[in-house]
């Protein structure tokens, strides 16, 4: 069987993560990388066994060998890397968010049924396997009618004000940073299991360093490094450390979201309880493998990862037997199975049958945040204004 080949945009932390998960998958092959030099693509080529390197993007996409473009750089770089990539005829693969801001996400869309690729934003957190089986318990009936969706998604990487990334800086990440990076996580997770849209929120919005101090020389995200007062400068910030949303939904529900990026102690702690009129799911991504299940008159219980008594849609994403835990990085490679297995059987993107995130999708999820920051700078309830229905 022909193999599938991809080409990465972009590498670091996530750019290891795609080809490693890529690689997974057997009938994948990656092909080529793009740096933002030559020098750095070399590197990066050499260090992850990739046998093309190109210190320009635009090389990348006409090689003909590439048939799958993967955007893993600063969001200020999805839109025009997305475009010509699908303008050139490939299929393509975006971190998320999707864009800097909805209007581009809304072109992103429309390029992408005029050229008819296959595409996908990297939602990749819907993919835990008791997400899924949340998912079709809901569709089920078990949870009943959906009456409250409560939980959050707290780190401390930028706890302190020496604590810096690019994603704090608005012409890089986009008006948006915690909601926009990592809550947008938890609301495709969220609708993506009880099958309702956001359709207004409340937000408060707080910015708890308005001035950080930048290092002076490039510091690689996630590294403790000494440095001495001199080796920063000064920087304004202008993009949200935290956000409480209340939200509305399209079935009925009601919902609050805590976002935080400063909060001592949690890494990556997101979290979902869904209360529904005959039960209550639970599940924290910290311990990805256990699903907590509320009762009314009997005994709570807690459902432990069992592809053999999952719902089959569910359990064909838990690829390890009971008691062989899975993570993260597992998801990724869930998704881009799907991704790709849609390639390799030749199916179009129809929206209603496609099983993964789409550029829709990233839309959507863009459309939440300009309801958001326009709640948070109007202390009002805000509708969100989706362009194109659909997405979750």
């Amino acid at each position: 069987m022909k193999k599938i080949k991809a080409g990465l945009i972009g590498g670091g932390f996530i750019g290891v993560i795609h080809a490693e998960m890529l690689r997974r998958l057997g009938f994948v092959d990656v092909v080529a990388i793009a740096g933002s030099n030559q020098e750095k693509a070399d590197t990066i080529a050499a260090e992850l066994s990739i046998p093309t390197a190109y210190g320009d993007y635009k090389d990348l996409i006409k090689d003909r060998d590439v048939d799958v473009v993967h955007v893993l750089t600063p969001n200020k770089f999805h839109f025009q890397m997305s475009k010509d990539a699908m303008e050139a005829g490939k299929h393509v693969i975006c971190e998320k968010p999707l864009s800097m801001n909805s209007q581009e996400a809304y072109e992103l869309v429309h390029t992408a049924g005029e050229t008819g690729v296959v595409n996908s934003v990297c939602h990749n957190m819907r993919y835990y396997p008791l997400v899924k089986q949340a998912r079709e318990m809901v569709k089920a009936g078990e949870v009943g009618g959906i009456r409250l969706v409560h939980g959050n998604y707290l780190q401390d990487w930028l706890f302190f004000d020496t604590d810096y990334n690019w994603r704090l800086e608005s012409e890089l990440g986009g008006k948006s940073r915690a909601v926009a990076d990592i809550g947008t996580h938890w609301l495709d997770m969220v609708q993506h299991m009880i099958g309702q849209q956001v359709v207004s929120v409340y937000a408060d919005l707080t910015i708890f360093h308005p001035v950080r101090k930048k290092p002076k020389v490039e510091v690689a995200t996630y590294v403790v490094q000494e440095m001495k007062p001199e080796d920063y400068k000064d920087v304004k910030i202008d993009t949200e450390d935290h956000g409480t949303l209340m939200l509305k939904f399209s079935g009925g529900a009601k919902g609050v979201l805590i976002v935080c990026q400063v909060c001592a102690g949690r890494k990556n702690h997101i979290e979902w309880e869904i209360n529904g009129t005959r039960r209550s799911l639970q599940w924290c991504g910290e311990k990805p493998n256990s699903m907590w299940i509320g009762e009314r008159g009997k005994v709570n219980a807690e459902f432990i990862k069992n592809p053999a008594i999952m719902y089959p849609d569910a359990g064909k994403y838990a690829g390890a037997p009971c008691g062989l835990g899975e993570g993260y990085l597992d998801t990724f490679k869930s998704i881009f199975s799907d991704v790709y297995g849609w390639i390799r059987e030749g199916n179009g993107m129809d929206e209603k049958s496609v099983p993964f995130p789409t550029f829709l999708t990233g839309l959507c999820e863009l459309s939440i945040v300009d309801a958001v920051l326009k709640s948070a700078e109007t202390n009002k309830w805000v509708d969100v204004n989706y362009q194109e229905k659909g997405g979750y």
